[in-house]
């Protein structure tokens, strides 16, 4: 354990360490003192922009980016303007923010992505300092321009820029500003001279903080903490205070003997800290100051960067990085010279083991005595999570599994989560990947957006295998990197349309999740129309297939592919992009090729467009379906003439198509049109638009006989209809004499027997029995029974001989009446005798 420790320094009740991460691979040797440099956190990568004063056009600044362990990404000269900062946003997008106020963003590759300005003012005041800071709200920005103003973006991805109030007597820059948040608003704490002033959306405040020495003339640095709860302020007496960033309550404040102001300044705290520290560097100097009023000091031999992390500060240099940190409150009770805490005593009791030595057994029973052997594995585990080499994790791991079989009831999940975690860390921290995470960082960030850097990276083979190690689901594993690997292969210019087609059919294949239209956006996107086209192929929904074949021009491929799905709706919906953009001649042209959509087409233009319908048909020279439209055109014209005109056209067509019968039909209901106007004007008929039957009944109800009776022969009318048509009219305007008349005016076609019924249907028997005798002797029975004549029912059926009829008549006689039914009885069994 000493070789452990040997790197420990203490500083009150605690102990801070430095741990190497990498040798780095660039070559930069003093370009770190002479180049803008932004490191990202969470072991982000670095962006260096060499000599970013340097503007003869002949000579550019070169801007690089380099992973977290130094490997080159990315580089190239910087053409645009002269750069006052630079930093990452929470994505790891590069920002460059230029004198002028415009900020633009690169890819972690150095590819252009966009770019936005800081207001339209500093163009001409120009940008003094700047500073990108990261809140709950995403990426924020925040500038002070030579008219020394303030304006911030607390959100990039939805730009709404503030411009800060004045701040009484600076001029130019202040001495130095920091970004906090409060409250949910950002805002900015700044020093000038020996004002401290918090700037807000609305007001500029004059603060003090509480226990500063009175010897302070002014404050010449300040930071914040990771989770902007805690602040330092360096005077220009060489005093550091700290407390907490709302001001209202103070830590400690610390005499460092060093009266210039450092170069670097952060905090330095581990989560659940008890002893918050702040680091500051200098040219040859890197100092570790806590509340307890000691320092660790470390000499600096090259020109470094730091970096704050949630539980730490790296520290770059042009050879090297490291990471300083407190050590963890479990580690140093595991390690700790002397130590006799649970885990001590269980990593010693393994070590033993591997001896073969029974000391073993006495750690194991003083542990047990103690009831802390659940506590030791515990411990052990814990402690494996915080330490960054692999021989040292599997050491303390190994006492766990060691102490763990002694335990009856032990579950081990936290255990093969600590093992499974630390294996895809040091996967990951390796140099040719360089993602030096520790556990709490990658507690902090998640597996998911762990897997979401390898892929921005393009570190596709280690992320399907951490997915598969850790049996992510597909959906949220492998088939997202599939899908960004295939949306970068899309991109590749040096690789055929059809190489690159297969490649990515063969990889994804039916991974769920993973949609073939949105990787042939990307290669749309890219300028590769045709290669879109084959990866749509291999998408199995039409509906995915067909928006993007539209957005492509490719017309008549998406109508193709709507029509094979089967679904009206995206038929419906592709006929509709394709009539707005194209001409109605050639619109209809492509439908005439695709029967279904021409089909589904003509039935939307029924309901919808009747317009449309007749130029379709027109197109087709189809003359019977014309011909039915006119006729349907002619029910929605209000004036006859337009009406008969349009019939006209019918008839022409009827007749075009060889439909005699369509037109003569349609003949006739023009002469019905033109009769029905005649008496109309004649008598007020209002007969207008009325079928030929309804026709003859409104005449019959006025009257007008003989024109009914025109009608019957001028459009040859059955007489059964007719003859119906009368008496129901005569019998409903009780016109018996008429009636009558009417029965005798020529042999009856559809017999007597309705006479009878329709009498009776308005009460009068006395008409009905006129009718009676005139029945054929088939219908003798229904007559009687249908005035109720019981006897002469009787008679007639008797006189027929039917059994079925006289058992009609028994059905309908009376029980008081025994005579008939004894008369009809005894019919009935002489026609059964015989």
């Amino acid at each position: 354990m000493a070789f452990i420790t040997a790197n420990w320094n203490p500083l009150g009740e605690t102990f801070y360490r430095k741990t190497e991460l990498y040798d780095m691979t660039w070559n930069v040797r003093d370009g770190l003192r002479e180049s803008l440099v932004a490191a990202a956190p969470y072991g982000g990568p670095i962006a260096l922009l060499r000599e970013p004063h340097r503007r003869s056009p002949s000579s550019r600044p070169q801007l690089e980016i380099y992973s977290a362990s130094g490997t080159a990404i990315a580089s190239f000269p910087w053409k645009s303007g002269p750069v006052i900062h630079l930093g990452w946003t929470v994505c790891d997008e590069l920002l460059c923010i230029q004198e002028d106020g415009t900020v633009l963003v690169y890819d972690l590759f150095g590819s252009f992505k966009r770019h936005f300005s800081m207001g339209q003012e500093v163009v001409q005041s120009q940008v003094l300092e700047a500073k990108v800071f990261h809140s709950p709200y995403g990426t924020g920005v925040a500038i002070v321009t030579g008219s020394s103003r303030f304006t911030l973006a607390t959100n990039i991805d939805d730009l709404k820029l503030r411009r800060l109030p004045e701040v009484p007597g600076l001029q130019g820059k202040p001495s130095c500003w920091v970004i906090l948040t409060q409250d949910r608003q950002t805002k900015v704490l700044l020093s000038t001279g020996p004002e401290l002033y918090i700037l807000d959306n609305t007001s500029c405040t004059a603060v003090c903080p509480p226990g500063l020495s009175p010897q302070t003339c002014s404050i010449v640095h300040m930071c914040v903490s990771f989770s902007y709860r805690y602040l330092a302020l360096f005077t220009d007496t060489g005093h550091l205070w700290t407390g907490f960033s709302n001001l209202q309550e103070k830590l400690s404040e610390v005499d460092t003997k060093k009266t210039t102001a450092p170069k670097h300044m952060l905090w330095c705290r581990r989560p659940q800290s008890q002893q918050p520290s702040v680091v500051l560097m200098w040219d040859r100097l890197l100092m570790v100051v806590g509340q307890c009023h000691d320092t660790v000091q470390f000499p600096v031999e090259d020109p470094c960067v730091l970096v704050g992390e949630m539980d730490g500060v790296r520290i770059i240099s042009s050879a090297s990085q490291e990471m300083l940190q407190e050590v963890p409150l479990v580690c140093q009770d595991i390690f700790k010279i002397a130590s006799m805490a649970p885990g001590a005593l269980l990593l010693e009791a393994h070590r033993e083991y591997e001896k073969s030595s029974q000391k073993a057994d006495e750690y194991l029973r003083e542990i047990k005595e103690q009831s802390m052997l659940r506590e030791a594995v515990r411990q052990c585990v814990e402690a494996a999570g915080h330490e960054y080499d692999p021989k040292t994790q599997k050491s303390l791991l190994r006492a766990a599994s060691f102490g763990k079989c002694f335990l009856t009831d032990f579950s081990p999940d936290s255990f093969v989560q600590t093992c499974r975690e630390l294996r895809v860390l040091n996967a990951v921290r390796e140099s040719s990947v360089g993602l030096p995470l520790t556990h709490v960082q990658f507690k902090q960030m998640t597996l998911q957006v762990l897997i979401d850097r390898l892929v921005y990276r393009r570190f596709y083979p280690l992320a399907i295998e951490i997915c598969h190690y850790l049996k992510i689901p597909d959906y949220q594993g492998v088939s997202r990197v599939l899908k960004h690997w295939a949306s970068c292969k899309v991109q590749q210019k040096d690789l055929s349309d059809e190489a690159i087609a297969r490649a990515v059919c063969v990889k994804v294949a039916d991974s769920p999740g993973v949609s073939y239209s949105d990787i042939a956006a990307k290669a749309y996107e890219c300028g590769r129309t045709e290669l879109a086209i084959k990866l749509l192929d291999f998408e199995p929904r039409s509906g995915e297939q067909v928006p993007l074949l539209l957005k492509m021009k490719r017309s008549q491929l998406a109508l193709s592919k709507a029509v094979e799905s089967g679904d009206t709706d995206l038929v419906y919906t592709v006929v509709s992009y394709l009539k707005n953009e194209m001409n109605r001649g050639d619109f209809f042209m492509t439908l005439r090729n695709q029967p279904v959509a021409l089909s589904l087409y003509r039935q939307f233009c029924k309901l919808q467009e009747q317009d449309t319908l007749r130029d379709l048909y027109n197109q087709d020279d189809d003359h019977q379906e014309l011909a039915n439209y006119y006729v349907s055109a002619s029910y929605r014209e209000k004036r006859l003439d337009a009406r008969l005109s349009v019939l006209q056209s019918a008839v022409d067509e009827y007749n075009k198509s060889k439909n005699e019968f369509a037109a003569k039909a349609t003949e006739d209901e023009m002469r019905l049109l033109r009769f029905q106007r005649k008496l109309d004007d004649e008598k007020g008929a209002g007969l207008l638009g009325l079928s030929l039957q309804a026709t003859m009944e409104a005449l019959l109800a006025l009257g007008l006989y003989k024109q009914a009776e025109q009608l019957y022969r001028d459009f040859r009318v059955p007489d059964k209809r007719y003859w119906w048509l009368k008496l129901k009219s005569l019998a409903e305007k009780e016109e018996w004499d008429e009636l009558e008349k009417f029965s005798k005016s020529k042999k009856s076609p559809i017999g007597y027997l309705a006479f009878v019924e329709v009498c009776m249907k308005y009460n009068n028997k006395y008409e009905a029995k006129k009718y009676v005798l005139k029945v054929t002797p088939e219908q003798k029975v229904k007559a009687h029974l249908a005035i109720s004549d019981l006897e002469g029912a009787a008679d007639a059926a008797i006189e027929r001989r039917n059994d079925a009829e006289i058992g009609a008549v028994l059905a309908k006689c009376p029980t008081s009446d025994q005579l008939l039914m004894e008369k009809l009885n005894r019919a009935r069994a002489a026609i059964t005798k015989k």
